[in-house]
């Protein structure tokens, strides 16, 4: 395969272009925080007995992750990204609560729901965010840190508005802390932290076991299991949020389009990550309906015997289509039913020359997918799985971040 170079995470370091470098009428962005208000920013954090830092793509862009991390631990404040931040913060670590917003982790939701300060890190508080906009984070103070002015105070005044490169904000932000000795005794969020255990243990993410049919969470889960530490593309619908709920990524492992709901994004973006890191797996988290939009991609793949594994989590529909029809529209299907007419993909794989492989026995998930990793090619695996599995929690349309689909009845934040 005709490559560059092996590329490593230390390689991705982000230097921003200098305003005078670029040549446009009118791009001239602020790089630099404003220092008052960086200022006033601190003392929100330094008071804040349940703070939450709320990461997104722009963090990610930045390349701010270190910083993030430490502010995080400095302080010892609980984090959530959305799907674009995803990654930015280590999922492992035990400050992480997972994403938040429409298909966001039960307690990322009551977090940002009860928090008293929001610390907007790159973020646009986009409407799968922050649901019901008059009561998302209500109780909070908040801080937003972003390079857009335009996003700044869009959707909710901030207390603290700081417009500038995230990354030069969060180093100038710990360097005054630390030139101040302003850390805090970090017992101040220990019943912050507390009580978000307690709905980490009362509402957990699930995986379902069933005896006949795979789960497609327990796909998820076992490629979490076996390549923890694979690069992960996604296409667009229920695998897609699934994805996001069960992979614990850490920084730039995740590659999903995100607000841009692209069918099809997945494996032309894992052609893309394989090409730059050769030496990595890459692994392309698809759905039936969503691989079909770029299916020739496979004919790449082969060309350039790139080792991309591309999982279907076949469960016959448009799944998120379906999942609304069922939920909001009294259960009318219409032209979400991907069954007629749908492909045999081992054959179309191994019509391009990828390597196909087929699995629908719950007993056979682990030994397929640890089949899968250890080819040497790309492989293409359609894992059918239970065709009626929804994605929750789920935050309907209109409906606070508090209000969520899938719980256990009388479940709430108190």
């Amino acid at each position: 395969m005709d490559v560059p170079k092996d590329v490593g995470l230390e390689e991705f370091d982000y230097v921003p272009v200098a305003p005078d470098a670029v040549q446009i009428r009118g791009y001239k962005p602020t790089v630099r925080g404003n220092p008052r208000q960086i200022q006033q920013a601190i003392a929100l954090i330094q008071a804040a007995q349940r703070p939450l830092l709320y990461v997104g793509g722009g963090a990610i862009s930045a390349a701010a992750h270190a910083e993030v991390r430490e502010l995080a631990e400095t302080f010892q404040i609980p984090v959530t990204t959305t799907l674009m931040g995803k990654g930015c913060f280590d999922e492992k670590h035990p400050l992480a609560v997972g994403m938040l917003g429409m298909h966001g982790t039960a307690y990322a939701n009551y977090a940002v729901s009860t928090c008293d300060l929001l610390i907007a890190v790159g973020a646009r508080f986009d409407d799968r965010v922050t649901g019901k906009l008059d009561e998302f984070a209500s109780k909070a103070k908040v801080i937003h840190i972003d390079i857009d002015p335009a996003e700044v105070g869009k959707n909710r005044a901030p207390e603290v508005p700081i417009v500038g490169d995230v990354r030069h904000v969060l180093q100038d932000l710990l360097a005054r802390v630390r030139e101040l000795n302003g850390t805090r005794d970090g017992e101040l969020t220990r019943p912050w932290r507390d009580r978000i255990q307690t709905w980490k243990t009362k509402y957990p993410l699930v995986v379902p076991r069933y005896a006949d049919e795979i789960s497609p969470q327990a796909v998820i889960s076992e490629l979490d299991h076996q390549a923890p530490n694979a690069y992960y593309t996604t296409d667009v619908g229920q695998h897609q949020m699934w994805a996001a709920q069960f992979l614990k990524n850490g920084p730039r492992r995740w590659i999903s389009s995100a607000g841009l709901g692209t069918m099809g994004f997945g494996v032309p973006a894992a052609l893309g990550v394989q090409i730059a890191l050769p030496q990595e797996q890459v692994i392309c988290v698809a759905g039936d309906a969503s691989v079909m939009m770029n299916i020739q991609e496979l004919a790449t793949l082969s060309q350039y015997h790139a080792p991309v594994k591309t999982v279907i989590v076949n469960n016959g529909w448009q799944g998120m289509v379906r999942q609304w029809q069922e939920a909001f529209y009294n259960q009318h299907y219409s032209s979400s039913n991907m069954q007629p007419g749908m492909p045999d993909f081992v054959k179309l794989a191994e019509a391009f020359g990828v390597k196909g492989m087929k699995v629908s026995d719950p007993s056979e998930l682990r030994g397929a997918i640890a089949a899968m990793l250890a080819h040497d090619g790309p492989v293409l695996l359609d894992v059918r799985v239970k065709r009626d599995e929804n994605c929750y929690p789920m935050v309907a349309p209109g409906k606070s971040n508090a209000e969520m689909l899938g719980l256990p009845d009388g479940a709430s934040p108190d």
